[in-house]
């Protein structure tokens, strides 16, 4: 609409060119407290939502390959685009010379392993309890609801996990 001088504003003009537009403002559209806005194409913005977990119970395993421990997880689900940062933390400690680690799996509109690559890990520190934290951007994610959960393993000996959290901020 283009405004002439001397011409009827109408109330139906407001809200198409007026109220309508500002409906469309991120203001508008937050819904969620914490919430933060990413785009999802040009001129476009949807609301995104974090999400955290933490189990603090301390426990081990002799798992070669990346598994669940006994108390499985911590684990979130949130609606995600193609991106997404993933932060995970723990104490760990390996009874022996070898290696423990930590990774992330995603599941549900993604499928991707936990994996050495993208793994927290800790080594050559026998039975030292050691608090360390990782960050991974994932950038080849399906868009819709992913689910990430913490994955554990060991080189060699126990490896032993307390105060898991992990923090996934969707894009």
């Amino acid at each position: 609409m283009t405004a002439v001088s001397g011409s009827v504003f109408t109330a139906a003009q407001f809200n198409q060119f007026v109220r309508d537009n500002l409906n469309e403002t991120a203001p508008a559209k937050a819904t969620t407290l914490g919430g933060y806005f990413v785009t999802t194409s040009l001129n476009e913005i949807t609301e995104r939502v974090g999400a955290r977990q933490t189990i603090a119970t301390s426990e081990t395993t002799t798992s070669t390959a990346f598994d669940d421990l006994t108390t499985a997880g911590p684990s979130v689900t949130v609606t995600t685009g193609a991106l997404a940062l993933v932060m995970f933390s723990a104490e760990i400690s390996n009874s022996g010379s070898g290696s423990s680690r930590a990774s992330v799996d995603v599941s549900g509109a993604s499928s991707s392993a936990a994996a050495d690559i993208r793994s927290l890990t800790v080594s050559g520190s026998a039975g030292v309890l050691v608090q360390a934290s990782h960050a991974v951007f994932y950038d080849d994610l399906l868009p819709g609801s992913n689910t990430f959960t913490m994955k554990y393993r060991v080189s060699s000996g126990t490896g032993t996990f307390l105060r898991r959290r992990i923090i996934v901020l969707p894009y």
